[in-house]
């Protein structure tokens, strides 16, 4: 899509059908109150994206991007700067970025399970999109003079999020914040103008997607059994549904990023390609992932061992040939992704080619 003003309606068009999605099927009292703020921060962001694209066409008197790009560099840098500014915001709200992520922990955990994995498939990755659509090719040289403010709020991102999630209780919330780890984690490769950190953020938006969805699918089939996700009322599953705890298992190895899985290659290339440029960065990025690692594995335990909870769980209901076949569908992908990871980076060789040449 070429139009600015045509990407700006597509981009806000998915506000809509989430927000009914909330805030009619949402699973909790607070329901209204998610889809409140799932619309007015991105409605915040939509306000400075939109006098963005209003200030290219007082300037160029079009919002072909196209024609926009080819003309960029006669705008003074002091406008550029500001121009992308608004941008970002509305990126990375979407993204989103700490401290503008307070409405992504309220939506997962009020959204039905589909509504999850909309939402970690799909809405968390047009902030990613954006970023790589216009905001490299548009400004390089500002994202280069921003380089370390950036990087900064990356960081800072994954490693308050990181001690945040050990205080979460909700399953939806601890994987929902673990989702802000991984997407900032990605913003952080696509900021550095190298071929494997791009490479690896675009490998890893799709990975996650996949990951994540599967995590919410686990916990939505727990919900449906027990009705509730808090999970200091789990123990000992591994007894009483061994094969949703297979499944779970292998997913939180997944989103902890076990060799051999699909988010290990993306954020290995994320790594190699920051390595090369700082290693004093690694060792931050580092802390925050292993913490990261740390909640997935003591999640992990909570639910699968120990004595079952007979107050709570009173009844053995392991997964369904529906539920089973599902979940073997992202087992799969992971798989493949994970061993076979060419499938996907020799298709995305030439386009970053093209993307850090122009």
């Amino acid at each position: 899509m070429n139009d600015l003003f045509l990407f700006f309606l597509f981009f806000e068009s998915i506000l809509l059908p989430m927000y009914l999605l909330i805030g009619i099927w949402g699973s909790n009292l607070r329901k209204i109150y998610a889809s409140y703020q799932l619309f007015f921060f991105t409605l915040f962001g939509s306000i400075f994206m939109f006098f963005g694209i209003l200030m290219f066409h007082n300037f160029f008197g079009t919002t072909d991007f196209l024609l926009i790009q080819i003309y960029n560099d006669n705008i003074i840098n002091i406008t550029k700067l500001l121009l992308f500014t608004f941008f970002f915001i509305a990126f990375a709200i979407k993204i989103p970025v700490v401290p503008l992520h307070f409405w992504l922990p309220e939506a997962h955990v009020e959204a039905p399970t589909s509504g999850s994995i909309i939402l970690a498939g799909l809405l968390l990755k047009l902030g990613a999109y954006g970023f790589i659509r216009f905001l490299i090719p548009l400004f390089n040289t500002v994202i280069i003079f921003l380089n370390p403010i950036l990087i900064t709020i990356c960081i800072y991102s994954i490693i308050y999020v990181s001690f945040i999630i050990l205080r979460q209780l909700d399953l939806k919330k601890i994987i929902a914040y673990s989702s802000i780890i991984h997407m900032n984690f990605i913003l952080l490769g696509l900021i550095f103008f190298n071929k494997n950190t791009i490479i690896g953020s675009i490998f890893l938006l799709l990975s996650h997607g996949i990951v994540s969805s599967a995590l919410f699918i686990c916990i939505g089939f727990l919900y449906e059994r027990y009705h509730t996700r808090i999970i200091l009322y789990y123990k000992g599953l591994s007894i009483i549904m061994p094969m949703f705890v297979f499944f779970f298992f292998f997913f939180i190895l997944a989103n902890a990023s076990l060799p051999g899985t699909s988010n290990f290659t993306g954020e290995f290339l994320v790594l190699l390609g920051i390595f090369e440029y700082n290693k004093f960065i690694i060792f931050f990025l580092i802390l925050g992932l292993f913490y990261s690692a740390i909640v997935n594995f003591w999640v992990y335990n909570k639910i699968a061992f120990g004595d079952i909870k007979k107050s709570y769980i009173k009844f053995s209901n392991d997964l369904s040939f529906r539920e089973f076949f599902v979940l073997f569908l992202f087992f799969i992908l992971c798989i493949i992704l994970g061993y076979y990871p060419l499938i996907i980076i020799s298709f995305l060789k030439y386009y970053v080619f093209l993307l850090l040449i122009f």
